[in-house]
This record gives structure tokens, sequence and C-alpha cells, in this order.
């Protein structure tokens, strides 16, 4: 079948070698729904201009629900001969329809025809991955409310530094996540351009509608260049660039998750549903899901790069390198969902150990910076009080004690400025960061509030959408 359709001037047909290094059908079935989808699409707008009789269309209608069924069951027969899911399904259309069949390419190109079923798929992905942000989004929103007042330490260069709330760091998660989401919407929309009518590289002659294919496969417009419509990959590029951030923000928070389930902080403890064992050790419980979320942005920074690679040198318009384009694409997809919904399952599941947290705070002088404050507001150079600052805490391990814990005499031997109206502890402290975007509580639960109601207000329009 495959000599028959691809039958030119070519006296020879190809090798077994070079038939065999040539498929792509291993993993561009992947895409055979969308591959169904483009073709009731091109048959309907054929029928619509004439190019079918009504017999013609009602047969390769039937025969595509057919074909699609048949994949979907297991049913197809793979040939290394036919190279790719669009021969695939072209051949047993043709198979099922006669001469018919032979009629379903007119007006297309494999090239503008693959670009378009990788638009549609990506295109699909994206609104799974969107969904699977909004449902973790959501439950770190629903946790920072949760703990909107627990306090703990807040950390640079992995020391103490400033107290903050526990709510207040899950949030800073969400806002990450937020601008991931927001990456991939804006993504979305340049995915969402039809190349269909392109056909190999020079657009065709035949009398094709191609408003009336991107209304029936949903696409906002058309590309209006027919060289690029089938060369460009940009539009995976940036979707990869976009998984890659958003990865890469998974597993810092991976990185904090592994650290906090520690004995030296036991901050918080993951259920043993999420953990594993040692083989040898009896006592280990090991927190592997969030470390295979770190090593899995290895590959999905990879899959970046192999892509950027992959498309660096090649002239226009379409070269057969792009068939090395689909591998990347869908192991990053799969990639992303997965490390997704198994932090959906860390977020969700991680109990908190409040008294670790506050126990926590007692190392570290985290209140040196409102003494400096505090001085400041007296009428002195900051870079003053932050000298005096630091000689109280100089004194405050001289004598063994925290910062909080030093007489008001002993203060005053720092400075005669600091009176009764000082205060260092720290649920006070942590109220006064009471700005827009601060860390106190009231502040806290606004935002957590905040962002449950856009990620309600979204949902709604995600399903309004699809």
């Amino acid at each position: 079948m495959s000599k028959k359709l691809l039958k030119g001037f070519l006296k020879q047909p190809a090798s077994e070698f070079t038939s065999r290094f040539s498929a792509s059908h291993q993993f561009d079935r992947t895409l055979f729904k969308q591959d169904i989808k483009v073709s009731h699409a091109q048959i309907k707008m054929l029928r619509s201009i004439g190019l079918l009789s009504a017999k013609e269309y009602k047969a390769l209608h039937t025969a595509l629900n057919q074909v699609a069924k048949e994949i979907a069951a297991g049913q197809m027969n793979w040939q290394d001969e036919l190279e790719d899911i669009h021969m695939h399904i072209e051949a047993r259309i043709t198979e099922k329809t006669g001469d018919t069949g032979r009629k379903i390419h007119i007006g297309r190109s494999r090239n503008d025809q693959i670009a378009t079923d990788m638009r549609l798929y990506l295109r699909e992905e994206i609104d799974h991955i969107t969904y699977l942000m909004l449902e973790l989004r959501h439950i770190l929103a629903t946790r920072a409310l949760e703990h909107h007042a627990l306090l703990m330490p807040g950390f640079t260069h992995l020391q103490p530094a400033q107290p903050i709330t526990f709510g207040h760091h899950l949030l800073a998660w969400y806002e990450m996540l937020t601008r991931d989401q927001a990456r991939l919407a804006d993504c979305r929309k340049r995915v969402n351009v039809l190349p269909l009518g392109a056909a190999a590289l020079a657009g065709t002659s035949f009398p094709i509608n191609r408003q009336f294919l991107a209304d029936e496969l949903r696409f906002d417009a058309l590309l209006s260049n027919s060289l690029d419509a089938v060369s460009a990959r940009d539009f995976i590029t940036e979707f990869l660039a976009a998984t890659a951030i958003c990865m890469q923000h998974l597993s810092r928070w991976s990185e904090e998750l592994i650290l906090w389930c520690t004995a030296q902080f036991g901050f918080v403890e993951l259920p043993d549903h999420l953990c594993t064992g040692s083989s040898i050790m009896p006592q280990k419980k090991n927190p592997d899901l969030p470390e295979l979320i770190r090593g899995k942005s290895a590959r999905v920074f990879g899959n970046l790069t192999a892509l950027l690679t992959l498309m660096k040198g090649q002239p226009l318009a379409y070269n057969r390198d792009n068939q090395e384009d689909k591998e990347p694409l869908f192991d990053s997809v799969t990639t992303i969902k997965d490390c997704l919904k198994a932090w959906c399952l860390l977020a969700e599941g991680m109990q908190v150990n409040a008294q670790r947290m506050e126990m926590a705070l007692q190392h570290g002088h985290m209140n040196a910076t409102r003494l400096a404050d505090y001085l400041t507001e007296k009428g002195l150079p900051f870079r003053k009080s932050y000298e005096l600052a630091g000689q109280a805490v100089r004194l405050a391990i001289a004598k063994g004690v925290n910062l909080q814990d030093l007489s008001p005499a002993q203060l005053q031997q720092i400075s005669p400025l600091i009176k009764k109206d000082l205060f260092l502890d720290y649920p006070r402290l942590v109220a006064s960061y009471n700005l827009p975007g601060g860390s106190a509580p009231r502040r806290v639960k606004t935002a957590a509030r905040t962002a449950l109601r856009q990620i309600a207000k979204q949902r709604e329009r995600l399903q309004v959408d699809s």
C-alpha cells in the first residue's frame, strides 16, 4: 500500500533500513485522535466546496470513525513502510473506500497536516496542565489560609533571617505557580493558530476554505505565511521553556520539602503512602516523590535544549529533522503532568509540626532587624542602628540568651534610645509586616482568600472554554 501511496518518479522503493530508520509511527501514533479530527474537518471542507460528493463524504466519514476505533483498540497493523500516523490512516481509509480514499489528501500535505496535529495536541495538553495547576494552586491557597498565623523562620542563604508565617511561605509557592500558568496561557495563544492550507510549503491552487477549517477545529486565527506555517516549531519551544521554568519551581519546592522532612528540621511529615522505606535500614522514611520531581526537572530542561538544538540550523521550509520534535514534547507533557499530580498529593498530605516551627524561632536572633528598625525610628541613621543591633546580638550570644531575653538595662547599655515601647517578640513583630505583600497574618489571610476567589473564576472560564 505504501508503495502505491508514495509512488512518484522514484524507480525503487525505500530499503528496509531506510524505512525502519525513517519511521516515526512508533511515537507519532500518539497523535492519532488529532489526525482523525483534522481529516474530518478536511473532508467536511472539501464537501462544502464541491470537491467531494455527498456519497464520498459519507464513505470517508464512516471510514475515519472506523479507523479511529481500530487504533484505539490496538488493531492497526503498524508498518515501517508506511512511516507515520498520517500514511497509516490514509492507507487504511483507502483500503476501506478505494479510490474515494485517495481524495482525502486533496489540497494538503503531511507538512501542514502534522503541524496542525501538533498544535491541536498541544492546545489540549495545555488545557489539561492548566487544570492541574489550578488544582495545586487551590490546595496551596487553602493550606495558606489554614496556617496564615503559624510562625516559622524565614531563610536567606539557608540561614535564619526573619520570622514569617507558614501561610506566607506557601503563598510564595502559589505566586510562582500563578506565573507558570500565565506563561502557558500566553503560549496557548500562539499555539492556537491554524497552519492547514499551507500544504507542502507554498499553499495550494485548490479553492480550499481555510477559515472553514479554522472554525471547525476551533483555531483562533490563520497562520499568514505558508513557509512559516509548515516549518515553525517555536510554539513547541515556547511550551518547553514554560514547562522547564515550572519544573524549576517544583524542584525548588521539593528541595525545601525534603529539608523540612529531615530530623534536623522536622517542620513537616509526609504520610506513609507518599514515601518509601530502605532495603536495609528499617527506620527509614524516604521522601521519594519530591526527590524524583527534583530529578525529573533535569529531563525537562534537556528536552528544551534538544529542541533548540534541533531547530537552530534548519533552512526553510520543512525538513525531516522535525520528526525529532515529538518525543521531547511528549516526554515533557507527561513529566509535567505527573509532577503536578504528585505535588497536589504532597501539598494536601503534608502534616505540619507547628511546635517544631515555633521552636526553630529560638535560634538565629531573627528579631535583630526589628531592633535596627526601632533605633532608626528613634532618629539614628540606619547604618548606625544596624551596628548597634549587631552589638546587641553579640551581647546576647555572650550571655547565652536570645535577643529578646536581654533585660532593659542591658539593652540600654547598647543605646539609651531603647525604651519600654520596644517589642522583639515574634507575634507582634510579624504582625507589624502589614504592608501589601507582607507576611502579617491578616495580610496572609486576605491574600489566601483572594487567591481562592481568583481560582474559582478561572475554573469557571476553563470549563466554558473547554
